[in-house]
């Protein structure tokens, strides 16, 4: 696997910016126990799921960006967020395509598209093609694979 990756960050003006070339994120898994509670951790680095209805982003209706619980990449915007009555915050786009990327699931005998963060390999959630225009895309996420930062404070996550 390549030790960098393209994606788009955030800058120090709280203005989406890239691709720039940034070193992937990698850590044990002690490590990744340290950083992420016990469910954090059971979702984003085992490719868990939060049950439906419960996740603590589902009814966020700020403005803002949600980032990478385990990295900080920016993922998704309050923008392309909507409601699609399934129980997990989903989303018609993530904020720019290099920041996520997206694997065969065959688990639990379906056939699914995951999504996974682009820099650590955080497990995200699934993408759906019942989503509304202008992608028809449905983004469906765990609320602990995110946090989210309002619009006003973005330059806190800024990259060094």
């Amino acid at each position: 696997m390549p030790s960098t990756v393209r994606v788009k960050v955030i800058n120090e003006s709280g203005k989406l910016v890239g691709p720039v070339e940034t070193a992937r994120v990698e850590r044990s898994d002690a490590e990744w126990r340290q950083l992420l509670t016990t469910d954090q951790y059971r979702i984003a680095r085992n490719k868990g799921t939060e049950a439906p209805f419960c996740g603590t982003l589902l009814d966020n209706k700020r403005s803002g960006v949600y980032a990478c619980i385990c990295c900080r990449l920016p993922l998704f915007s309050s923008d392309t967020k909507f409601e699609s009555g399934t129980g997990w915050p989903s989303f018609f786009a993530p904020v720019a395509e290099e920041n996520v990327a997206v694997h065969v699931d065959r688990s639990y005998g379906m056939v699914r598209t995951e999504i996974l963060c682009a820099r650590c390999d955080a497990h995200l959630g699934h993408v759906f093609d019942d989503g509304p225009p202008p992608t028809r895309q449905r983004h469906c996420l765990n609320s602990e694979s995110l946090f989210f930062t309002s619009k006003e404070d973005l330059a806190s996550l800024a990259e060094p």
